[in-house]
């Protein structure tokens, strides 16, 4: 990870932030961004002391203000496909991740860099910050999982208008139609996005693993397919020393110390 020459990874106590440091660009993906978010996910992933995870970008304005057009423009047929489905990895891998991500978006999160923010499980946006898909007005399409993400988040309607348009949003709006989790002044930024994370850190992490599992899951089969799941996770959940932990802290009014068992 010391290595990389975009992506910063700094750790506090449970919480790890994941900083995309391509100011000057404000903060555009390309291949090696791209490469060095996915490894910094990986190391994380293997982290027993990291619970909660706050993805952002380097300066005041811009969270990911998109692709690299320059690399998009060099597209064909087969190279665009193998584009778009290398980048849907790596977003579908946060999507996957087993520890809440939380996107903190303090300006411009467009096309790939709206996209990634979906993929993160909640966005906490700064009053700055601005979404959009503008990507047909370039001649293509979302093409990292945002046709697919942005209708289940915020109902097929506002997503085929905030695609067939490209036109930005802001937070507040945002925040109307479920995009966004909450909106803060934009110097508040980072502390309530680690409020959050440190929230959600503070309970049982195999719990909040299999929460994940189960929300996400559901969106992928039937109703009775979801529910049998839910059932076998809760049973599962069952048998941790977590578990025994957290009743036991209930029963006797006092605060759970989780250990991840």
């Amino acid at each position: 990870m010391s290595d990389n020459r975009y992506v910063r990874i700094e750790a506090s106590g449970t919480i790890a932030t994941v900083t995309i440091d391509r100011e000057t660009k404000l903060n555009a993906l390309n291949p090696s961004v791209m490469a060095e978010i996915d490894g910094a996910f990986a190391g994380l992933r293997d982290d027993d002391g990291v619970r909660a995870v706050i993805l952002t970008g380097a300066g005041d304005k811009a969270f990911v203000a998109g692709a690299d057009i320059g690399v998009l423009a060099r597209m064909g047929t087969l190279s665009g496909t193998e584009v778009s489905r290398a980048g849907q990895e790596v977003l579908r891998r946060i999507e996957e991740f087993p520890k809440p991500v939380i996107a903190a978006v303090g300006g411009y999160a467009l096309g790939g860099g709206c996209e990634l923010a979906l993929a993160c499980h909640l966005r906490v946006a700064s009053e700055r910050a601005r979404f959009g898909l503008p990507e047909v007005g370039l001649g293509i399409i979302p093409g990292y999982g945002g046709t697919v993400r942005l209708a289940r988040l915020v109902g097929l309607g506002r997503a085929v208008e905030m695609i067939l348009t490209g036109d930005m949003i802001g937070a507040e709006r945002a925040a109307e139609i479920g995009l966004a989790n909450m909106v803060v002044p934009h110097g508040d930024l980072m502390d309530r996005a680690r409020a959050l994370a440190g929230r959600i850190a503070r309970n049982a992490p195999i719990a909040v693993k299999m929460a994940l599992a189960s929300v996400y899951g559901a969106e992928e089969g039937t109703m009775d397919h979801a529910l049998a799941f839910e059932a076998s996770l809760f049973g599962l959940l069952a048998s941790t020393d977590d578990m025994k932990e957290g009743m036991a802290a209930f029963l006797e009014k006092r605060r759970a110390d989780f250990r991840g068992s």
